[in-house]
């Protein structure tokens, strides 16, 4: 498999998880492996309700803390997806969501090189 038919696998898998798990996918999902980092960028996954929420620090707060908790709680299979598609355990998982454009990021750190592996 290809780096870039790789990537689109990610980007598929993850977008069945959230559909799945959080009960709604993403607008766009772009996957970029780089060295032994996946990186993810989800856009639109903030209903308009939440984008409502926002209008005020405190409901800004709030939608980011609920969001990160949900992510999470699915964090098991997230990084099972991940090892399954790549072939590489999970080190380290970091997401954040802006609240302003309703975009997550996901990096998940591979124990090895996985860009290398797939340029050899």
């Amino acid at each position: 498999m290809t780096k870039g038919q790789l990537e689109a696998e990610i980007s598929k898998a993850l977008t069945r998880w959230e559909k799945e798990y959080l009960g709604r996918g993403s607008v766009m999902v772009k996957t970029d492996i780089l060295r032994d980092m996946v990186v993810v960028t989800l856009k639109g996954i903030l209903t308009p309700s939440e984008y409502k929420l926002c209008e005020t620090t405190e409901g800004r707060s709030s939608i980011k803390r609920i969001r990160s908790d949900l992510v999470e709680s699915g964090r098991d299979e997230l990084d099972k997806i991940i090892r399954d598609l790549t072939g590489e355990e999970v080190i380290t998982f970091h997401t954040d969501i802006s609240t302003k454009t309703g975009e997550r990021i996901m990096v998940f750190r591979l124990a090895a090189n996985l860009e290398k592996k797939l340029m050899s």
